[in-house]
């Protein structure tokens, strides 16, 4: 049981058990954003603690429950709350579950994340569609033997696998005009993915405006690597939980990452439980 796919393979057989229907969607819950997972009808929960080889939460806001049912009709796997590499996890147990959710049959992946914003025309609480990231972590969760079991669709689980669109463009545009319907406008905007744990520094955050950045977060773009490389089709939601170092006069504080992330949860389930129905058709991997 040393192999990595073999180990995903455990623990996807164990879940199937609990829940045998087939997840087409999957959806990845960020800091404060947890509560999304009430919205699931019929719903099977089942802690980190008890799937084989599954990586254990240990940042608050990060329940480490995985949450399988319905929303809007459409077959979910919800997971409510992430490991991150600065709690001393290694970049595979930090993907395992994105292995495993692709492994029980996800084919469209919702990943979440709270956020600094760079962009100073963001505000703390606004909700910015992913466009595309750029990773500064020092690493990538491709790194090692390639896998080819773990491509799920024609084309994917090659070693080298194209991320030119990484965020799928037409499940972008479908957010954005499912927010404009609403009454608000989604931003997009690139996001830049750093090790953590510890803030940014001002110099940093003008080094990344510089770069080319919007959002800054210490989460998503591994998995967001690792779901391309099973050929998921990925929609990345970030919300702006505080602004990031030397954009306003203030210190930052995991606390306020919370209570945004609570703040903003009506607007949050509006737009995802809106969008989810209309994400039921399967990937297409020749559109992308």
């Amino acid at each position: 049981m040393n192999d990595l796919f073999t180990q995903a393979q455990a623990a996807t057989d164990f879940i199937r058990a609990r829940f045998p229907s087939t997840p087409k969607l999957a959806l990845i819950l960020g800091s404060g954003l947890g509560d999304f997972a009430s919205q699931v009808a019929d719903a099977v929960t089942i802690p980190y603690s008890e799937i084989p080889h599954f990586p254990q939460s240990t940042v608050a806001g990060h329940s480490g429950k995985l949450v399988l049912g319905t929303i809007g009709g459409i077959t979910v796997a919800v997971m409510q709350g992430r490991v991150h590499a600065y709690e001393g996890y290694t970049m595979e147990q930090v993907t395992f579950p994105m292995r495993v959710l692709g492994l029980l049959g996800a084919q469209r992946l919702i990943v979440t994340n709270a956020a600094g914003g760079i962009n100073t025309l963001y505000g703390q609480g606004a909700i910015v569609a992913i466009s595309d990231h750029i990773n500064l972590t020092g690493s990538n969760a491709a790194l090692g033997p390639n896998e080819p079991r773990f491509g799920l669709l024609p084309g994917s689980g090659q070693r080298f696998f194209d991320m030119t669109t990484a965020y799928s463009p037409a499940l972008r545009q479908l957010a954005v005009s499912e927010a404009a319907q609403q009454g608000w406008e989604l931003s997009e905007g690139v996001y830049i993915g750093v090790l953590g744990p510890s803030y940014e520094t001002p110099a940093e955050i003008r080094a990344f405006r510089t770069l080319g950045a919007d959002l800054v977060g210490m989460s998503t773009v591994h998995e967001v690597i690792v779901a391309r490389h099973m050929g998921i089709e990925i929609l990345g939601l970030s919300v702006v939980t505080n602004m990031a170092a030397g954009v306003l006069d203030q210190p930052i504080n995991h606390e306020e990452v919370m209570e945004i992330g609570r703040r903003i949860a009506g607007q949050f389930t509006s737009l995802l439980t809106a969008i989810i129905p209309k994400f039921g058709e399967p990937a297409q991997m020749a559109a992308r």
